[in-house]
């Protein structure tokens, strides 16, 4: 058995788990409201304050899909309680961030500014500190949506390798290389 997907989902108080119709299972929380398809294979029950998922055989498709929809009804109950956050980094001289409600207007060393909208179910917000690189803040209850976000942002302008310049996840390691040797 799967060892993720065995495992009950505990729905903290002030958390409502509803499984409709056609397996869609809805969280309701003090972040908003969160829905999640599950797969017609799974079966889905709430009971004593948990969420238990079942599979009917070991397929290794039915397997696959136990832990990830436990994980996935996992994310949702964390995202209304708790909420998600990312923070994103942009290193490079002149490199600007400021946000205007949802726009974005980034400066990344492109002869233009690049105007980006961030989804309404997100919060955005920008700081800029004397001697630090500008971050932007992601957040929001809906993980996958936030992740999607910030691999958006991240691709307008990717680090590169020798100087570690673009934008890049706070706390993320990139791997440098050596630039080129010395002329003789």
């Amino acid at each position: 058995m799967s060892r993720i997907g065995k495992q009950p989902v505990i729905i903290p108080s002030g958390v409502t788990v509803t499984v409709g119709s056609d397996n869609v299972v809805t969280v309701k929380g003090p972040k908003g409201t969160l829905t999640e398809t599950v797969d017609r294979d799974i079966t889905v029950e709430v009971k004593d304050g948990q969420v238990i998922i079942s599979r009917p055989t070991d397929q290794i498709r039915h397997r696959a899909m136990h832990g990830l929809y436990r994980s996935l009804i996992s994310n949702t109950v964390k995202g209304v309680t708790e909420g998600y956050k990312k923070e994103m980094e942009l290193v490079g001289v002149g490199f600007k961030a400021v946000n205007a409600g949802n726009v974005l207007d980034l400066a990344l060393g492109y002869s233009h500014n690049i105007i980006f909208e961030v989804p309404s179910e997100l919060k955005v917000s920008t700081a800029t500190e004397k001697g630090k690189n500008p971050i932007i803040t992601l957040e929001g209850s809906d993980k996958q949506l936030i992740g999607q976000v910030a691999a958006k942002l991240r691709s307008l302008r990717k680090p590169e390798p020798y100087k570690g310049k673009g934008v890049k996840f706070v706390g993320e390691v990139l791997r440098r290389k050596a630039g080129k040797a010395a002329g003789k």
